[in-house]
């Protein structure tokens, strides 16, 4: 179903390359353009989150091409220039259109989870 709010070009690179919230929050922290470098440490106290999870929303954000890491810095310099500019495009629907977006981001883990209970053994099978 196409969402009148999300391109289904950002649907779809949110999809493959965003599993949660935090992890726009820290892109958007990123790219505030205050601090353009962010240790986990300091990400964690700005998002009011512990720093091992700030920690692995950045692993995964460099995974996923989003920023890069440089001794513990981490940046949105040297991306990809087609994800500088969908993460410029993400960040302006999620400004505007907090909801769609995370429900985007939501509906990833809910269809992961029901993958996943499809392989649990239940009782009598």
């Amino acid at each position: 179903m196409a969402d009148t709010y999300v391109s289904d070009e950002l649907r779809s690179f949110i999809l493959k390359r965003i599993d949660s919230v935090v992890q726009i929050e820290a892109l958007l922290l990123i790219r505030s353009g205050a601090q353009s470098h962010w240790n986990a440490t300091g990400l964690a106290r700005r998002l009011y989150i512990v720093e091992s999870d700030a920690a692995e929303a950045l692993s995964r954000l460099c995974a996923a091409e989003l920023l890069v890491c440089v001794d513990g810095n981490y940046s949105l310099d040297g991306i990809p220039p087609q994800n500088l500019e969908l993460v410029g495009e993400l960040l302006e629907a999620y400004s505007h259109h907090l909801i769609p977006v995370t429900n985007i981001v939501h509906s990833k883990s809910r269809r992961i989870g029901s993958f996943a209970d499809a392989f649990k053994f239940r009782k009598g099978s």
